[in-house]
């Protein structure tokens, strides 16, 4: 996480020179115009406090896709069955995670359009029309996350059968996104709440569970695996980390939140971004950590490695630590789901709009993606299988933001003085390679076991 941390701040000072952005001169004000204050300006006239923090908002809108019920089956999976095996995963993953949004944030600050919308322009109408089929698979997988971790977490807190609370999944995630028509910070701050909620949630087991073993957690680190079954769970932490339809949020959550006036102004909302991302991200990625932790601390040491569900998780909780260690992660998961759904109806209507240039009524467009989900639940099919399978899905689709992100951020044409340098476009296509071939080693493993 250093070692991206340091190529942020690379790409960030680099020189920022005036250029066209997005192929878009900025018009300047008419000489005898008055001046009005830009978005910067007036955000620096609330005050040195309510000031910077209305400069962070979106990165943590997409930190709740990182922690979204899918992570909740893979990392509770990895720590109960492998201990502390896995922890160079979500390490390595949360880096990842940093430097994807960082790019994907980047370029829409520095176009004023989203990635679907730049790959529109970039791209061929077979391969526009390719990229989207694939994100519409993507968001199925995400949907029946989101639906049966939030309907799962309505049935441990009260009772609600599944089908019936995947449907109040729906009415709610309706709702929360209703708030973004009426102003990106109420939308941001809901989820930021969430976002709090589900932290306060493993801040609470972390320390009730205790027995963690440092030596354990720093061995770790070291990358390992444990047979085809560990890479499974890589992949799917993978997949449940690093969001393929967040990557095309990300850009779409910054292309018109603050209109930077000149240069001077861009430069100085990049690093507000960068900050923005490495708190959102480093959350999250604690998040993340922490429930592998507490599964390996409790399941792992006890010799509970056949903890492989939410429910099971949540009956041990209860069992081994106690009705408030298990209440509050019912909370968590709740919180969770309910986020992430809003937030991946957010990112479809995105995707769609962009790539195709179609815009359907939100709600048939949920009922499409949220359908399958329903099902699921409808047929009690086993959950977390659902889940993990779901966040494989998942980290197949992430070459296909990817790629392309890495092709318009790295094109000075598109980005102008915000372009990659070199050692940023490396990372990124290494961070590309290692997904690939992870997926492609799954494969060939699963074929040939």
């Amino acid at each position: 996480m250093a070692r991206t941390a340091e190529v942020l701040a690379r790409d960030t000072n680099s020189r920022i020179e005036p250029t066209v952005q997005g192929d878009r001169p900025a018009a300047p004000p008419a000489p005898d115009a008055p001046l009005t204050p830009s978005h910067l300006e007036t955000a620096r006239g609330r005050g040195r406090v309510r000031g910077r923090l209305a400069l962070l908002g979106p990165s943590f809108v997409a930190a709740v896709a990182y922690v979204d019920p899918g992570n909740f089956a893979t990392n509770i999976s990895a720590g109960a069955q492998f201990g502390y095996l896995l922890v160079w995963v979500v390490v390595m993953s949360s880096a990842m995670a940093m430097l994807v949004q960082y790019l994907s944030a980047k370029t829409g600050l520095a176009t004023g359009r989203n990635l679907p919308e730049l790959a529109r322009g970039r791209f061929g109408r077979r391969t526009r029309f390719g990229l989207w089929a694939q994100a519409e698979v993507v968001a199925i997988a995400t949907d029946m996350a989101e639906f049966v971790g939030a309907a799962i977490g309505l049935n441990l807190l009260f009772g609600v059968p599944l089908f019936e609370a995947g449907l109040i999944t729906a009415v709610v995630a309706f709702g929360i996104l209703a708030l973004e028509q009426r102003g990106y910070r109420r939308f941001e701050l809901a989820i930021a709440a969430m976002l709090g909620l589900v932290a306060a949630g493993f801040v609470y087991d972390l320390f009730a569970v205790g027995n963690q073993s440092a030596s354990g957690i720093l061995d770790g680190l070291t990358p390992g695996l444990a047979g085809s079954e560990s890479l499974l769970l890589v992949v799917g932490i993978i997949g449940a980390t690093v969001m393929p339809h967040v990557v095309y949020l990300h850009s779409a959550l910054t292309q018109k939140r603050m209109a930077p006036r000149d240069e001077g102004e861009r430069r100085e909302l990049l690093r507000w971004l960068r900050i923005d991302v490495g708190l959102g991200l480093s959350i999250a990625g604690l998040i993340n950590l922490s429930m592998m932790l507490v599964a390996a601390a409790l399941f792992f040491r006890i010799g509970a490695t056949d903890v492989d569900s939410i429910e099971a998780a949540h009956r041990g909780l209860r069992e081994y630590v106690g009705g408030g260690a298990a209440l509050a992660f019912a909370v968590a998961l709740l919180a969770s789901g309910l986020s992430s759904s809003s937030v991946g109806t957010y990112a479809g209507q995105i995707v769609m709009q962009g790539f195709m240039d179609w815009r359907i009524p939100l709600f048939a467009r949920r009922m499409v993606t949220m359908s399958p989900a329903l099902v699921v639940l409808a047929l009690g099919l086993p959950t977390t299988d659902v889940l993990v399978v779901s966040q494989v899905v998942l980290s197949f689709g992430i070459p296909f933001a990817l790629v392309p992100l890495i092709l318009i951020s790295s094109d000075r044409r598109v980005m102008g003085a915000m372009v990659n340098r070199r050692v940023t476009t490396i990372a990124a296509s290494v961070i590309a390679a290692i997904i690939i071939a992870l997926n492609g080693y799954l494969i060939v493993d699963t074929l040939l076991g």
